[in-house]
């Protein structure tokens, strides 16, 4: 079997016929949402952000103060949303926007 008896699917987004293989690339890269920070920086899983103002936390009653350090981040597949710990505080998520990759 050769590499030209590859499978083509209709790709209905292009209009294109395309390979299996490639099609299948297309969309794994479709699925994976970029979650930036205030300033640009790609976030990952585990990374560390500081707050760039100050944020009052609703059912807290708390307000975490600019320039806290959240030291483990989790994305939550939403491009603006992070999820966050924080001592005091359970199921903190944050707005992308009002952080800063440490």
């Amino acid at each position: 079997m050769s590499g030209d008896d590859e499978d083509y699917i209709y790709d209905e987004e292009s209009g294109e016929w395309l390979p299996a293989s490639e099609l299948a690339a297309k969309r794994a890269a479709a699925d994976t949402i970029e979650v930036r920070d205030a300033v640009g920086n790609l976030l990952a899983d585990g990374d560390a952000v500081t707050l760039i103002k100050d944020l009052d936390v609703k059912g807290a009653g708390q307000t975490l103060k600019r320039g806290t350090l959240i030291p483990s981040i989790r994305l939550t597949g939403d491009a603006q949303e992070i999820d966050c710990k924080y001592p005091g505080i359970k199921g903190l998520v944050l707005r992308a926007e009002f952080v800063r990759k440490r």
